[in-house]
């Protein structure tokens, strides 16, 4: 899986004036974009498109340096219409224009050329089901919040609090199937998964029962889950979460190509306890 993905990164140093094909990349990976997309930016730590075009200015530089060429001819070589439009996406960048570069040498950043490799850090594994679940409807409150990589997150911090605990308790009633209990779902992520992009997050709960009036509604397509389950203490949350899912696409997905990503949401389930927490993230795939 590794291999294929380095031969498809390989079409962005192609043609630098050529908009990338992501499309084409995910068939040379043998899977899906969706995949694809949640993939990279799970491994690289940043979005596919912000790769794309941090190494596409990387490679303009070194032309900006190169007098051999006019600005401009730098500019439409590699895919700008204009040269205010390529000063704008440099000086976003390098943090100076093409023609101050070129005048007086500053120092511009490098994005070096991504590789990916399998690398062992321990003999840790990690555990996980997965389950064929029919259609399920999603009742509970939602909001739209900014994607936060590590650490709290305030949005949704402020969004739980505000709903209090009798409102919370409502929801538990309301669980009549798997996933149980008050359930923390995103949905509607942007494919390139950019922090601070915006995504739809619930409390709500799996039930079968109709939505009490002025509940949200997410109707779950029939589908297959691999589910992870975890524990931890409760002053590891939610730190620990993020990374199950950060190792999930790092290592699971690598290790397991039978399965791949697909659009859906993503469901998490804890259950606080005095000794700390214990829980299942839910992640919707299709076998290959």
């Amino acid at each position: 899986m590794l291999d294929r993905l380095n031969q498809a990164l390989e079409r962005i140093e192609e043609d630098p004036g050529t908009p990338v094909d992501v499309a084409a990349m995910a068939r040379e990976a043998l899977t899906t974009e969706h995949h694809f997309r949640r993939l990279f930016s799970a491994l690289a730590g940043m979005p596919l498109s912000e790769y794309v075009r941090r190494r596409r200015l990387t490679l303009a530089a070194a032309e900006v340096l190169d007098t051999r060429r006019t600005l401009l001819e730098v500019a439409v070589r590699h895919g700008y219409g204009s040269a205010e439009a390529f000063a704008r996406a440099f000086r976003a960048l390098h943090g100076v224009g093409p023609g101050e570069a070129r005048r007086t040498g500053a120092v511009l950043r490098s994005q070096p050329r991504l590789t990916f490799r399998l690398t062992v850090e321990g003999s840790g594994d990690m555990r996980y089901r997965v389950v064929d679940r029919e259609s399920f409807r999603l009742v509970g409150h939602r909001a739209r919040v900014p994607l936060v990589y590590e650490g709290p997150n305030p949005a949704i911090e402020e969004f739980v609090r505000g709903l209090g605990e009798e409102e919370l308790a409502r929801l538990a009633r309301l669980s009549d199937q798997e996933p149980r209990g008050v359930l923390s779902v995103t949905d509607g992520i942007d494919p390139d998964r950019r922090e601070g992009g915006e995504l739809d997050y619930y409390q709500a709960a799996a039930t079968s029962a109709p939505a009490p009036e002025g509940l949200d509604v997410l109707e779950v397509a029939a589908g297959t889950w691999v589910v992870f389950p975890f524990g931890v203490s409760s002053e590891g949350m939610p730190v620990a979460v993020q990374r199950l899912w950060a190792d999930a696409y790092a290592q699971w997905f690598p290790s397991n190509p039978a399965y791949r990503t697909v659009e859906g949401p993503e469901i998490l389930c804890v259950e606080y306890g005095r000794a700390g927490a214990e829980g299942e993230l839910w992640v919707p795939v299709e076998r290959v």
